[in-house]
C-alpha cells in the first residue's frame, strides 16, 4: 500500500519578499472566526469587568484615596490583564490546527514563517483592543480619566507586549505538540505568577520583600507601570521608557523562539 509523501516545505525567500501582506494575510484569515461569531468577544468582556465590579469596590474601600484616584490605579493594571490573558491562549489554537493538519498545510504555503508568529499574536490584540475601549468607556462615569495621547501610546505597548507574549504562547504550543495537557500546565504556572508579581491588582509595597524583589524581574511589572503613568498623562515618566523597554525585550525573545521553533517542527 502506497502512502503519501509528507509535503516539502517551500521556500521563504517568495514571501520574505513582501512581509507585511503575509502577516496581514494570516491576520485577516485568524480574524475570520471572530468576525463570524462577534459573541466569542462579548463574552470575553465579561472576565475583566467581574474582576472590576469585584475588586475594585474592595480597593476603594480598604484605600484612603477618593474613589477616582483609586480606578486610576486599578483599571490600566486590567487592561494589561486582558493583554496578557488574551495572548497567552494564542498557542490553544495552534494546538487545534496541529491536531487537525491544518498547521502543516500552512508550513508549505510560501509565506515567511514570522509572519505567522505576527499576524497570529495581532489577531489576538485586535479584540483586546475593543475590550480595552469599552472598559476604559465603562469606568469614566465613576471617575476614572483618559489622556487620549496616553491611551493610545499605552496601546500601542500592549501591542507590542502581545506580540512576544503571543509568540511565547505559540512556542509552547509547538513543544507541546504531542502532549496538549502540557501547555496548559504550563501556561497556568505561568500567568498567575506573572499576574500577582506585577502588582496589576493589588499594590505590592506593602507585600513581603521578596515579592518586591521578585517583582523587579518580572516584566510584566514595568508594562503595568508604563500603562499607569500614560494613562494618567505622564508620558515622559521614567517608566514609560521601562516599559517599552520590556515589551520589545520580550517581543524579540518570544519571536526568535518562536521561529525557531516552527523551523525545527518541519
Amino acid at each position: 500500500m502506497s502512502t503519501s509523501p509528507a509535503p516539502t516545505p517551500v521556500d521563504e525567500s517568495v514571501g520574505r519578499l513582501n512581509p507585511a501582506r503575509d502577516t496581514w494575510n494570516v491576520f485577516v484569515r485568524e480574524l475570520r472566526p471572530v468576525r463570524r461569531d462577534p459573541f466569542s468577544l462579548i463574552f470575553s468582556l465579561l472576565q475583566p469587568l467581574v474582576f472590576l465590579g469585584l475588586f475594585g469596590p474592595l480597593l476603594i474601600g480598604g484605600s484612603d484615596l477618593p474613589p477616582a484616584e483609586t480606578l486610576q490605579w486599578f483599571v490600566p493594571g486590567i487592561l494589561v490583564m486582558i493583554a496578557l490573558f488574551g495572548t497567552g491562549v494564542t498557542g490553544s489554537n495552534l494546538l487545534y490546527e496541529m491536531q487537525t493538519g491544518s498547521h502543516e498545510r500552512t508550513l508549505v504555503a510560501p509565506i515567511s514563517r514570522a509572519s505567522l508568529l505576527i499576524g497570529r499574536s495581532l489577531k489576538e490584540m485586535a479584540p483586546i483592543m475593543v475590550q480595552a475601549a469599552v472598559i476604559a468607556l465603562v469606568t469614566i462615569p465613576f471617575g476614572f480619566t483618559v489622556n487620549p495621547a496616553g491611551m493610545l501610546i499605552g496601546l500601542v505597548l500592549l501591542a507590542l507586549f502581545g506580540l512576544g507574549f503571543g509568540a511565547l504562547s505559540y512556542t509552547l504550543a509547538l513543544a507541546s505538540r504531542n502532549r496538549d495537557w502540557m501547555f496548559w500546565a504550563v501556561q497556568q504556572a505561568t500567568i498567575f505568577p506573572l499576574m500577582i508579581l506585577s502588582g496589576m491588582l493589588l499594590p505590592l509595597a506593602n507585600g513581603p520583600h521578596w515579592m518586591q524583589v521578585a517583582a523587579g524581574f518580572n516584566p510584566l511589572s514595568y508594562v503595568v507601570a508604563a500603562e499607569r503613568a500614560l494613562f494618567a498623562g505622564d508620558l515622559l515618566a521614567p517608566a514609560v521608557l521601562w516599559g517599552f523597554v520590556a515589551a520589545l525585550l520580550l517581543a524579540l525573545i518570544g519571536l526568535a523562539l518562536g521561529i525557531r521553533g516552527i523551523k525545527k517542527s518541519h
